[in-house]
């Protein structure tokens, strides 16, 4: 009797050294080896802001998995539609993207879709390197250029699957004008979420839209209206509604910002990023829980101490970036300053922009009268 209890004794402890052995390490292990949760960015300005370029930034980091303008497609397809009434469809296009759902382009996009039916996908350093593309690797500083020769041709799918595989998801978008329409996204839980808001001098904003009128005539429609972007007050009736947007964002964001924004949300002038890049770049990377590697640090310095001169308006290159910021002061006439600086006045007075009075202030004035610091 005895030696049956002490044998079933023994079988209970072999049983229970097992469960020890096999499943509490087992399980521990899930625990450590469980992924981190991604960090989503969203790089909200608009258009001629120098979003493009500090897109860039984010999409040269190997850590990043960056689209340039989804939401263009939503655009594109519903071209009769107004901003306001498209905020909702562009939202659930970015929410999905950020999850890394790529099933949400179905709607807009042909069944037999590739890779390069995406917009602008060429400006995606993730989206010309593996497993996207096995021409470059991921750690490679890539061109648009080069990529677009090479990467096109690889089946839609690889989008999703290279998305899954980083740790920061970073969209770039110019069709919010309202960030209270984002706030479903900072407050649902499977998405950690942080906004970079980039603005520029309208001025500058405003001497770009005239060299790009013709590629900005449907966006600008979709913004105030096909009637309001016709005749002399056209361009000034789209400027003001893209001040008036930028402006509303900014003071939902700082000035009255929910509980749930706090550390969420910085605002960056592209002027400060061309006057000091690798400062300006640190900042954002500090922000966006990235670390500033010294290759990176070294194109941020070779990319915006360049010789070009910005002539080619759609193309990230090598240029003087603060010479370029500034063309608008040689370039365009006093009557038009005027007339900007009228219909964006309380946008410029809240972002830090001074207003000029006369043609000489304008040649002349010193880039820290010009912006003064917020």
């Amino acid at each position: 009797m005895v030696k049956s209890r002490r044998v079933q004794v023994l079988l209970i402890l072999v049983v229970l050294s097992f469960l020890l052995i096999h499943f509490l390490p087992c399980s521990n292990n899930v625990h450590m080896e469980e992924k981190p949760s991604p960090v989503h960015i969203l790089i909200l300005s608009s258009w001629r802001s120098g979003s493009s370029f500090t897109g860039q930034i984010f999409s040269q980091h190997p850590s990043v998995f960056y689209l340039m303008e989804p939401a263009w497609h939503v655009w594109v397809k519903m071209y009769q539609s107004s901003a306001k009434v498209l905020h909702m469809a562009v939202r659930d296009l970015v929410r999905s993207v950020f999850l890394c759902d790529m099933s949400v382009f179905d709607a807009y996009m042909s069944s037999q879709k590739i890779k390069s039916d995406l917009f602008q996908w060429e400006t995606s350093r993730a989206l010309c390197s593996p497993p996207a593309c096995d021409s470059f690797s991921r750690s490679d500083i890539i061109t648009a250029g080069n990529c677009k020769t090479i990467c096109g041709k690889y089946p839609f799918s690889k989008v999703e699957e290279a998305c899954k595989t980083y740790s920061h998801v970073a969209i770039k978008e110019v069709r919010f004008f309202d960030l209270k329409v984002l706030y479903p996204l900072l407050t649902d839980p499977s998405l950690n979420l942080k906004i970079i808001h980039l603005v520029r001098d309208p001025r500058a904003v405003f001497r770009s839209r005239e060299n790009t009128i013709a590629d900005l005539k449907r966006d600008s429609n979709i913004v105030v209206g096909s009637q309001k972007t016709k005749g002399e007050m056209g361009p000034y009736n789209t400027m003001q509604a893209i001040c008036k947007s930028q402006a509303e964002i900014y003071k939902a964001g700082s000035q009255t910002a929910p509980s749930f924004l706090k550390d969420r949300y910085l605002l960056v002038r592209y002027e400060d990023i061309v006057r000091d890049p690798l400062a300006r770049a640190a900042e954002m990377y500090r922000f966006a829980e990235l670390h500033f590697t010294p290759e990176l640090q070294k194109w941020v310095h070779n990319i915006t101490h360049g010789k070009g001169d910005g002539a080619r308006a759609f193309d990230i290159e090598s240029r003087d970036a603060l010479r370029v910021s500034q063309a608008w002061r040689n370039t365009l006439p006093f009557q038009k300053i005027e007339k900007v600086q009228n219909v964006c006045k309380d946008a410029m007075d809240l972002l830090g922009y001074r207003l000029v009075q006369s043609e000489e202030e304008q040649k002349n004035m010193s880039l820290d009268l010009l912006f003064a610091q917020n």
